[in-house]
């Protein structure tokens, strides 16, 4: 049988999925993914839901072509909507806004019993979902950035674990970085996450040079107004650059 071939994004996805998992890939576009998976033997069966019509007849189109309409289920719905609770032991969510996979999650949460791995891979907004995570008792398992065609991505891998409470108040009251003396708030851990922050590697180190130059950007727009509002923003901004830069020194000063 053919295999799918996977952009390295995908792949890295693909293998946050454990061997023999009942999969459901949420905004599945292509069903790469699911082809992929069930195409190596990684999981026996997938289902793949799209809401929009373009992609969803793109994802019947993939599966068929590879010969996979008996193991891979294309289902038309929104979110969460293609599964059933217990359907599934693992969901994989990729490709789009974070706000946008929160606003999934949360919708049908019943369709989350069963599901004891979500791989979760948000364009931006990212820190909205560690959020949904830590509030949702679900842990942070791991993180992973990576560069492709000049874009950065990360995966947020979470299980369901019966001390997720325990784990999570360790996880993000832990300093990643206790030789720079920093100070290692919540919130600075879930804006820019808990693992990457430890790991710092370059693709960390690009993306929060990018973050800089945007929120730079926003705060000359905002010195030209001279609301109130305009101000408490900029202070709002500066703070979060100053953060990041603070980061971003210790991490130089670890280099050899």
């Amino acid at each position: 049988m053919k295999i799918t071939k996977l952009s390295a994004r995908l792949l890295k996805i693909a293998q946050k999925v454990p061997q023999g998992s009942r999969l459901a890939d949420i905004g599945s576009d292509h069903a790469l993914l699911p082809a992929y998976l069930v195409g190596n033997g990684t999981v026996p069966a997938a289902i793949a839901g799209e809401v929009n019509d373009g992609p969803l007849e793109a994802a019947r189109k993939q599966v068929g072509a590879e010969g996979l309409e008996r193991q891979i289920s294309v289902r038309k719905g929104d979110g969460l909507a293609v599964i059933e609770p217990n359907e599934v032991d693992v969901v994989t969510i990729a490709g789009m806004g974070g706000a946008l996979i929160v606003k999934i999650l949360s919708a049908e949460p019943q369709k989350l019993e069963g599901v004891g791995r979500l791989v979760l891979q948000p364009n931006v907004g990212e820190d909205l979902v560690r959020r949904w995570l830590l509030d949702h008792d679900w842990f942070l398992l791991d993180e992973e950035i990576l560069e492709e065609d000049g874009k950065i991505y990360e995966i947020l891998t979470a299980v369901r674990a019966a001390d997720a409470q325990r784990q999570n108040a360790e996880l993000y009251g832990a300093n990643p970085l206790p030789e720079c003396g920093i100070s290692m708030t919540r919130e600075r851990l879930l804006y820019m996450g808990p693992y990457l922050l430890r790991q710092g590697d370059e693709a960390f180190v690009s993306k929060w040079h990018q973050e800089l130059d945007k929120l730079q950007h926003i705060c000359r727009t905002l010195q030209r107004s001279e609301t109130e509002e305009s101000r408490s923003k900029e202070r709002e901004f500066r703070h979060k650059m100053k953060e990041i830069e603070e980061v971003l020194q210790c991490l130089q000063k670890d280099k050899p």
